[in-house]
Formats: structure tokens, C-alpha cells, sequence
């Protein structure tokens, strides 16, 4: 994705030719560049050869799922519908692991009937009840438990995950229970430690800190796990700054905790699959003139991308042609929703615009289309992915007749 002659592309594909064709606003998809950050993603860990799940709930696509399947990932789900869908794109249950603290009866019976890999338990309750439900199908399963490392991920505190004071996983001491009991069950196959600490991280530091804490808690439970799962959490780039995870130190850290052990990793990457996979493509429909800044009024709203609203999380905006005009003025790019979170960026010193103008929200690849609404009785885009100068429709942008 890069500009060429002025106007940005999307492989092959001019920003400004898919607007025309498909309207706005539309999420599109670089099917070269998700293939690509799999392969880096491979390439990086390869001395580890994981088991790679990718996170659903950070893109449930059905299109993309299938791609991605396709080129050799797993799902981690977190709900019988993310569960479904998987299946339905081809992924096999022996690469599916379903994580998440509020498992009903009814997913987990549906997952033990689909014969998935694994369950990634966050509580005692929720152990008895894969237990009693293992029971009644007269089946062994496999089961992993989620530990809490108390472990500051340095991430916004909405997507912190892996502290005392967040609802997943357990703490140590129930932890080494849960080992103890699962190894007397009939029915309960402990396959797997599992932990996640948070999401959007950009330093080694607290992954360093996770796995001192895991081969603490490895030792004190004196059981050989065949399966550590590391979760996902790794971050992106969003302000263009070359700011990353160092995913090469990453690997050496985990190939020493490794060390004297038979365990193999699993991942679940979701975000640096996915996140720079995608842009949102806007239309302005007004400029209208404040007493500080100028309101640059898109036709994209906070139900379409919630994170900026949800999180104040910041996406890079760009121009869809570039003309070198500077404005003086400060420019708020907002969406039309009565409400005043609906607002994406200010942004000084950007290019002069106009009424009618293409603009480009970057990085909405994960948790854009997954988290978007119909608040505000707004149908939802069109998704489109783009595979050098093909461009196919992979979710139809919704209808008011659809939703009224």
C-alpha cells in the first residue's frame, strides 16, 4: 500500500478507483500484505515451529479466514459463533483453541462435539463444568488453564489482560489446584498452560517478565506440559514511527525458557496478522469552519471504527491524492454520530482539502470491521479484498431495508 504518482494504491488498485466502484465508506483488505506478515511471522519463530491460532475476534471475515487457513493457520475463538465460522472456513478442529472466561453449557458442548484441539479453562467453575459435560458425552478432553502472571503489559488499560485485577485466568495458587485436579479426572486431559497478558505490545520487557513467572509456576506445579500457550498481543506500528516488537529477541527469549523442556508453543496473533492489512476509505461530506480548527465531517463513523472512540486509540489518516498544499488551520476528522467521541484525529499542518475529497483511515485491518455497529441505525460497509488488480467483495455493505 503506497502512493504512486500522488494516489495512494492498494496493490494494484487506486483508492480513488475502488471509492467509484464500491462506495464509501469500505474497508479494504491487501491479501499480499496478510500473506506476507504470516510469512514473517513463520520466519521469525521458525526454530520454535508453533502451532499459530489466529486471534478471530480480531477479524472474522469469512473470506479472510479461509485465505488464512489457507496458508497454514489455526483459530483461537472465543465464542461458539467465532467457533462456527472457523469451521466454516476450513480450518481444522485439531488447530482451533477456544479461549475466553464465560464458556457456557452450550459452547462447550458444541466444541467437544466438533472434537476441537483445545479448551483454554479460566476458572475452577468452568473446569467442573468441561469435566461434567466431557462426563456425559463419555469422552477425554484436552484442557489447558489459563494462569493470571500479574504481568504489566505497558499497553492501554482496556486491553490489559494479564494483572491481578483483570478478569482472566487464575492465580498460582489455584492454578497448582487445578493441576492436581485435572491429572485425578476421568475426563480431563491437561494438556496446556496458557497465558495472555494484554494486547498491542511493543516491548520485549513484559514478555520477558511472563515467562520468568511461567517457569516459576512450571516448576511448583511438577508437571511437563506438552503445550504452552503464549497467547497473542504482539503490536503494530500505527503511528508510521518504525516502532515494533523485536520479534527476533522475542524467539531467543522463548528458545531459552524452552531449554531442558518438551513443550511446544502455541501463538494466537491476531493484530500483526491482520492490522496493516487494512484501510477505511472516507468521503467528506462537509468542511465546516470552528472557531480554533476546521471539522473535516466524514462519511465513516464511530460505528463503523470504534476504537478511536472506545480506546482514543489513534489511526493514521492520509489523503487519497496528495496535492502539497499546506492548511494552517487544525483539521478534527469527525463522523456524523450525535455523539462527541465520534471523532477519529486533529491533525495540524495537513494538506488542504475539500467537500467531495477521498481520505484514508490506516491500520483498520483488526478490531475495525469486528467491533463496528449499527448505532445510530447506520447499515454497516462493504469489505473488499484485494489481490493485485482483482478486487472481490467478501461482505456486502448492509442495507436500510436489511436492518429496519
Amino acid at each position: 500500500m503506497k502512493y504512486k504518482k500522488k494516489k495512494f494504491f492498494i496493490e494494484n488498485l487506486s483508492v480513488n478507483l475502488l471509492a467509484n466502484k464500491f462506495k464509501t465508506p469500505c474497508y479494504c483488505y491487501s491479501y499480499n500484505k496478510i500473506k506476507e506478515n504470516i510469512i514473517d511471522f513463520n520466519n521469525n519463530f521458525k526454530k520454535i515451529k508453533p502451532l499459530i491460532c489466529f486471534s478471530v475476534k480480531a477479524n472474522p471475515n469469512k473470506t479472510i479466514l479461509r485465505e488464512i487457513c489457507n496458508l497454514g493457520l489455526g483459530a483461537d475463538v472465543v465464542s461458539i459463533g467465532e467457533l462456527m465460522v472457523a469451521l466454516k472456513s476450513g480450518i481444522k478442529p485439531s488447530k482451533i483453541v477456544f479461549s475466553g472466561v464465560g464458556k457456557t453449557f452450550k459452547e462447550i458442548d458444541y466444541a467437544l462435539k466438533k472434537r476441537i484441539f483445545l479448551i483454554n479453562a479460566e476458572s475452577k467453575s468452568e473446569v467442573l463444568a468441561i469435566e461434567k459435560i466431557a462426563k456425559l458425552q463419555k469422552k477425554r478432553v484436552n484442557i489447558g488453564i489459563r494462569l493470571n502472571p500479574n504481568t504489566d503489559a505497558k499497553t492501554l488499560r482496556q486491553i490489559s489482560t494479564g494483572k491481578k485485577e483483570n478478569k482472566f485466568g487464575v492465580s498460582e495458587n489455584i492454578f497448582l489446584d487445578l493441576v492436581k485436579y485435572i491429572r485425578n479426572s476421568n475426563n480431563l486431559n491437561l494438556k496446556c498452560l496458557s497465558v495472555h497478558i494484554g494486547s498491542q505490545i511493543l516491548e520485549i520487557k513484559p514478555y520477558q517478565k511472563m515467562l520468568s513467572v511461567l517457569e516459576k509456576a512450571i516448576k511448583k506445579s511438577q508437571f511437563d506440559f506438552e503445550f504452552i500457550d503464549l497467547g497473542g498481543g504482539i503490536g503494530i506500528d500505527y503511528q508510521n514511527t518504525n516502532k515494533k516488537l523485536n520479534l527476533k529477541k522475542y524467539a531467543s527469549i522463548i528458545e531459552k525458557f524452552l531449554k531442558g523442556k518438551k513443550s511446544k508453543i502455541i501463538f494466537e496473533p491476531g493484530r500483526s496478522i491482520i492490522g496493516n492489512t487494512g484501510i477505511l476509505i472516507s468521503k467528506i461530506i462537509y468542511i465546516k469552519e470552528g472557531y480554533k480548527k476546521d471539522f473535516i465531517i466524514l462519511d465513516t463513523a464511530m460505528n463503523d471504527l470504534m476504537r478511536p472512540a472506545l480506546y482514543n486509540a489513534r489511526h493514521r489518516i492520509i489523503p487519497s491524492i496528495k496535492n502539497f498544499s499546506k492548511s494552517n488551520k487544525i483539521y478534527e476528522f469527525v463522523g456524523p454520530i450525535c455523539e462527541s467521541t465520534d471523532k477519529f484525529s486533529s491533525i495540524r499542518n495537513f494538506q488542504k482539502l475539500k467537500e467531495g475529497d477521498l481520505i484514508i483511515i490506516c491500520d483498520v485491518g483488526a478490531y475495525g470491521m469486528s467491533l463496528s455497529s449499527n448505532y445510530n441505525l447506520r447499515p454497516k460497509p462493504c469489505e473488499i479484498l484485494i489481490k493485485n488488480k482483482n478486487s472481490q467483495i467478501i461482505s456486502k455493505r448492509q442495507s436500510l431495508k436489511d436492518l429496519i
